[in-house]
């Protein structure tokens, strides 16, 4: 075999399957030699076997085509002196290295060749990409790819790909590339190969572009630039981020200014779709030419959403120093990255985790572990990395600490965007984060459930019996003996009766036995727990989000937080939101805290560009069992699945969802089962699956802008569950005052909650969606007339029998 130089040969075949009885039916190879690529190759082969349908599809090759190829004997000596003194390279490189090492043993070659695994490499080198798929890598990194899954089509993408590989090494510091060679024993294969060979050629002189701390490379921060003056017409700020000036975004533009002007407290509702998110950002920015605006929405998924759209617009426009705040844990902590490589981890993934953090520092301003685009596959390692909050004077990195920066950024820029959790947890700990700023809330109706969330406190069962486990093994009084092995087995019976779904009033017993055990606990260590079992709360169990079997007790505190009480009087407040009325005896203003709150509504126009169908025999949700209900569900989105548009079915239950998910038949993705929910939005928008089941954060926290048009199905009406703390407590305070809970409080936020959900799809100018709600007690019950007649204001609602369903669909699709 001759030397191995700079000779890559990428190779990318296709064959009649993946398992172990496939065979090759066509072959690609590209050669690179000195970083350029000098030599091309590919032809048919000939299977001796019909293609399967899926097959033919795929690469476009028919039966007839290859029976007119050679046999893989006719060209395995070509095959072989093209690859035999080169450096094997592939996409997933096991299934085609492995496959044409077999079928050249057969014909008398060896092949012998080291690896490369392009996925490998760019996991490593792109950390911020969520999918590394050979077509996603050609999409985000501007890479032809004519024929997908035609060899040499992929072949010459695959030989782009690795070139592209190579110019981010050589951008890259000589330091850093060595340390990512003593750490590449985590790579499967000989991708190192790559890596050494930059590095090699690498000029010891560092970038400009970056700073070494600790052997650690940083971007350098960069001053931000000074900020254009924005015009006090709204439809010239609108005309300068080359938008579409649109009548109904400019009278709420123009209620938001004379809000701003005039007004402490304000709550404005507006209509789904006139792009709200302008519509106040622009007017706040325009007058507030002195005071710092905080923006608070619901969740991390669309405070992520707005840095990515509107934030980055308005920065490259305006010049508008914006900067996105999260909670400490959501930053990487130096320090402990740091101390991670010094320690020789047995674990593979999580060295080339690490390996993944060394190179996204170099890149990073935030250190905001959200970029990351696979982060789901490294929770497991993450809770010793991310931030606690604390910063000490004698760590290595007290000026590159990315949660001290963001708190120093937090002070400066000119626009904060922060989420709901956070901002209510930092007023409760210092008021004065937003003392004389403006504080716009949007979805203000949420801020309600993170007020709760601060009075709830949460501990793992499972954590708890390992510190009783610990404990006990080191504890010499008998009497605590006996109280801590008390406590262990109500611990474990509680999961027991938990996960078997028996008596409720079992599980309240032995959570009163927990309450007098600890009471009498006087071991050291346990005193949070002490605290938290013996005082006076309200305690429930619950699965967490990712396993069914890992349970929880969390508990709350008696009473509500007013958003009042914690934001000072020098802040001025603007909440916003498409849904904020929620009926005549009741106010939102009210129960955050703000009754004399002006309040200005903008009427939503009915849209003929959404219907809402209710399906009038579908099986009665209450009184169907999960299995049946689930199936139901199922057969009704196989049945719309045929009309090849995308789907999005909203659940408001996690095991509804499940259940649904495990009966469906086709490619899908689920919330709770294919990552979290911003990785399942960009998945679904991309277009990778035509089915979406989500639950939670898909009814009001999520937008869908790229379908033109979307299917909805809800399979049951979002009613509160009224043992949820926070709608108990509400319920307690109503039912005191005389009103009726239901009537006045429940319906309406079921309203309001499906209006929320039908906003998910009307994000834009002619987006079109029809929403299927199952749940027949909307046609059936005396309040559905009250949800009809809501709905009805901004959309078109029809009721149809379940064999109609086609037909409804059919006919609003082909309308104009």
């Amino acid at each position: 075999m001759k030397t191995i130089g700079n000779r890559y040969v990428v190779v990318d075949l296709e064959a009649t399957s993946t398992g172990s009885k496939a065979k090759i039916i066509q072959v690609g190879i590209v050669v690179i030699e000195d970083g350029k690529i000098v030599d091309h190759y590919t032809t048919d082969v000939n299977p001796h076997e019909p293609l399967d349908a899926h097959i033919k599809e795929l690469t476009g090759l028919t039966d007839q085509r290859l029976a007119q190829a050679p046999d893989f004997s006719q060209v395995a000596r070509k095959i072989f002196d093209l690859v035999e003194d080169g450096i094997f390279v592939a996409h997933n490189v096991q299934f085609d290295a492995n496959l044409l090492a077999e079928n050249l043993f057969f014909e008398g070659y060896e092949l012998r060749n080291p690896r490369v695994d392009t996925v490998e490499l760019a996991q490593v080198f792109f950390p911020e990409l969520e999918k590394y798929s050979l077509p996603i890598l050609c999409q985000e990194l501007g890479i032809p790819l004519k024929h997908a899954h035609t060899a040499l089509s992929d072949a010459q993408a695959t030989a782009e790909l690795l070139l592209f590989l190579r110019e981010k090494m050589a951008q890259l510091p000589k330091g850093l590339l060595e340390r990512l060679l003593e750490m590449a024993d985590a790579l499967l294969y000989e991708s190192y190969l790559v890596i050494e060979e930059i590095y090699r050629s690498q000029s010891i002189l560092s970038s400009p572009d970056l700073v070494q701390v600790q052997g650690l490379y940083f971007k350098k921060t960069t001053a931000p630039l000074e900020s254009r003056k924005l015009s006090q017409d709204f439809s010239k700020n609108i005309s300068l981020l080359n938008l579409e000036v649109r009548e109904e975004q400019e009278n709420f533009a123009k209620e938001v200014g004379l809000l701003l002007k005039d007004e402490p407290v304000s709550l404005i509702q507006a209509p789904t779709g006139i792009g709200k998110t302008y519509g106040y950002l622009l007017p706040a920015l325009s007058q507030m030419k002195e005071r710092q605006i905080v923006l608070s929405v619901p969740t991390k998924i669309l405070q992520n959403q707005i840095m990515e759209e509107e934030g980055k617009r308005l920065k490259e426009v305006f010049h508008i120093d914006i900067y996105s705040l999260k909670g400490p844990h959501n930053y990487l902590k130096l320090d402990a990255f740091y101390r991670s490589l010094q320690e020789n981890d047995e674990n593979r993934l999580f060295r080339r985790f690490k390996m993944q953090l060394l190179v996204w520092l170099t890149e990073t301003e935030t250190g905001d572990l959200d970029e990351i685009g696979q982060l789901y596959r490294y929770q497991h390692f993450l809770t010793d990395l991310r931030h606690d909050g604390n910063l000490s004077s004698k760590s290595l990195f007290v000026t590159e600490d990315f949660w001290k920066h963001s708190q120093e950024r937090a002070q400066t820029c000119k626009l904060l965007v922060t989420n709901h959790a956070y901002l209510v947890t930092r007023l409760e700990d210092n008021p004065e984060f937003v003392s004389d700023r403006l504080l716009i809330i949007d979805e203000v109706q949420k801020i309600l459930l993170a007020l709760e969330n601060l009075l709830q406190e949460t501990y793992d069962i499972q954590s708890i019996i390992d510190l009783l486990d610990k404990a006990l093994l080191e504890e010499q009084n008998k009497v605590q003996q006996r109280i801590l092995e008390s406590i262990r087995f109500e611990c474990l019976y509680l999961i027991e009766q938990f996960q078997s779904g028996k008596s409720k009033k079992n599980i309240l017993d032995s959570l009163a036995n927990l309450h007098q055990y600890f009471s009498e606990l006087e071991v050291e260590g346990f005193e949070e727990l002490v605290r938290y079992f013996t005082a006076d709360r309200d305690y429930w169990l619950e699965a967490t989000e990712t396993s069914q079997k890992k349970i929880q007790i969390s508990s709350t505190k008696s009473g509500r937080i007013l958003l009042s009480s914690l934001v000072p009087d020098s802040c001025q407040v603007l909440g916003v939101s498409a849904t904020l009325e929620i009926s005549q005896r009741v106010s939102l203003a009210d129960l955050l805290g703000y009754p004399e709150a002006k309040f200005v509504k903008i009427e939503a126009c009915k849209t003929q560009d959404q219907e809402v169908v209710l399906v009038k025999d579908f099986p009665l949700v209450t009184e169907t069992s999960l299995e049946v209900y689930a199936q139901e569900v199922a057969d009704l989105l196989m049945d719309v699945q045929a009309f090849q548009q995308p789907i999005l079915a909203l659940f408001t239950a996690k095991d509804m969802l499940l259940a649904v998910s495990d009966l469906l038949p086709v490619s899908h993705l689920a919330q709770y089962k294919n990552g979290d929910v911003h990785q399942l939005k960009k998945r679904f928008e991309k277009g990778e699956q035509q089915i979406l089941l989500g639950a939670a954060s898909f009814w009001e926290g999520v937008d869908f802008s790229s379908h033109p048009f979307v299917i909805q199905v809800v399979p049951r009406l979002p009613f509160q569950n009224p043992q949820e703390p926070l709608t108990k407590k509400i319920n307690q305070e109503l039912i005191q005052e005389g009103k009726n809970a239901f009537y006045d409080y429940q319906l309406p936020m079921a309203i309001i909650r499906l209006k929320q959900a039908l906003g998910r799809s009307m994000r834009r100018e002619h987006q079109r969606s029809l929403t299927l709600i199952l749940d027949r007690r909307i046609v059936g019950k005396r309040y559905g007339k009250q949800i009809v007649t809501s709905l009805a204001k901004e959309a078109t609602v029809k009721t149809v029998s379940r064999s109609e369903v086609d037909e409804a669909i059919d006919k609003f699709l082909n309308e104009l």
